[in-house]
């Protein structure tokens, strides 16, 4: 142990007196803030890690300050793990087993960005606590076979598929219109069953060249700065999965809930920090997506779109039912993306190959196929969380044919609190 981190040990730890005097072993709330400078440090090195810090300044420059190495890192993060482990007890074991869960994440993140990654379900259970079914190309290309029979045709069903979409891309003039009242509805519907601060609030961005579709960016204090990529046209459908996934009830509700109850309320220094590859992203995307279902129940988000958004957009309504079946049957392809990633990663296949499938198995258009293998070379083993987060945080929040607003209660007590995906099962 060098003579920087023995420095830090002792002024995190509360110390003082000479320096003879013994050092007190750290507790809990010490502990985290050495695993926050982990993680803070690891930014430094791998700039995707850190997603969100609102912390104390001080961490992030002593974290700067520190320039530790990846196996640096690694050596501390080991460190603190043993001195969690030996401090669980019956009033700790919620908040240790999540640090500890999350140590693990970035030890597998440190292999990673040192060359030493492993295969594809082993990272994802490091990272995520989580591993994607396998699941058998037949049973897409069935759902493929009932979307070519929808949208009969010339051409290839991928073709076909990408030009009915086309049909339903908003303007580029009405597109801060329409996502901006699409926003707000998901917000109204939101408010009405989770309390948030007043002073809550987001501001829109809309950019380009980027491996992802839509980013929420805490900024901490219950602000959230949301980026729009519009590389390619967005579809009308697009404006509510947004909205609802980086808005509310998904990114921003998630975070300023997590800044509330965990950092503000218990004082758990540790979720001043989002580190993205962690089993905490598995809960955030998969309740940022059913939180989609959860705000527009039933018809409710076909009839919103066809009666509020479509006539913003100047788009004809007539198709709204055909393409909501479009857009039913779609939705049975979500897994594909995982299987590409796996054999993808796995080494299996080729970044060309891997697009391929893409079009093949989930249909997406040749070039949004290449942006997502581009999101899987940035991302990894992530692309899980969305549809296996959103199934688990489903099953959970439903488990008990609940009503609306058991639902809604549900779903913000994950939000409320530190879970993995093995809570929810």
């Amino acid at each position: 142990m060098n003579r920087l981190w023995v420095m830090v040990l002792f002024v995190l730890a509360g110390c003082a007196g000479n320096n003879d005097a013994p050092v007190a072993a750290p507790d809990v709330d010490a502990l985290a803030e050495q695993y926050v400078i982990l993680e803070l440090a690891m930014g430094e090195i791998d700039v995707a890690h850190v997603d969100a810090y609102s912390g104390p300044d001080a961490l992030r420059e002593t974290a700067k300050a520190a320039g530790w190495s990846l196996e640096q890192i690694s050596a501390r993060a080991t460190e603190v793990e043993q001195a969690l482990a030996a401090r669980v007890n019956s009033d700790t074991a919620e908040r240790i087993t999540a640090l500890l869960l999350r140590i693990r994440a970035l030890q597998a993140r440190i292999d990673i960005n040192a060359g030493n990654a492993t295969d594809f379900d082993s990272e994802s259970e490091l990272l995520f606590a989580a591993r994607s079914p396998n699941i058998p190309p037949e049973q897409f290309a069935q759902t493929v076979a009932k979307i070519d029979a929808l949208l009969a045709g010339d051409g290839s069903v991928a073709e076909r598929a990408k030009a009915f979409r086309a049909r339903f891309a908003i303007p580029a003039d009405k597109l801060n219109d329409v996502f901006t009242a699409a926003l707000d509805e998901c917000r109204r519907r939101t408010l009405e069953h989770i309390e948030l601060p007043d002073d809550e609030s987001f501001s829109i961005e809309y950019v380009n060249d980027k491996s992802w579709s839509g980013y929420n960016w805490y900024q901490g204090n219950a602000k959230s700065l949301i980026q729009i990529n519009t590389d390619f046209p967005v579809q009308i459908d697009r404006a509510v999965d947004l909205g609802c996934h980086e808005g509310y009830p998904g990114h921003h509700t998630y975070n300023v809930l997590v800044e509330q109850e965990l950092l503000n309320k218990r004082g758990w220094i540790e979720y001043s920090l989002y580190p993205l590859f962690s089993p905490q992203s598995l809960i955030a995307e998969g309740s940022a997506n059913y939180g989609i279902e959860l705000a527009f129940p039933g018809d409710e988000r076909l009839e919103f779109e066809r009666d509020v958004l479509f006539p913003l957009a100047g788009l004809d309504a007539n198709d709204v039912a055909l393409y909501y079946e479009f857009l039913s049957l779609s939705a049975e392809l979500k897994y594909a993306g995982n299987e590409v990633a796996r054999e993808y990663l796995n080494g299996n296949i080729d970044a060309d190959t891997a697009a391929t499938w893409l079009v093949e198995a989930a249909l997406s258009d040749p070039e949004r196929a290449k942006q997502r293998v581009r999101f899987i070379d940035d991302y990894r083993s992530y692309v899980i969380n969305y549809n296996l987060g959103q199934d688990i945080v489903r099953d959970y929040v439903e488990r008990y044919n609940a009503d609306n607003a058991a639902r809604w209660k549900r779903f913000e007590d994950i939000l409320s609190r530190p879970v993995a995906a093995s809570d929810l099962n």
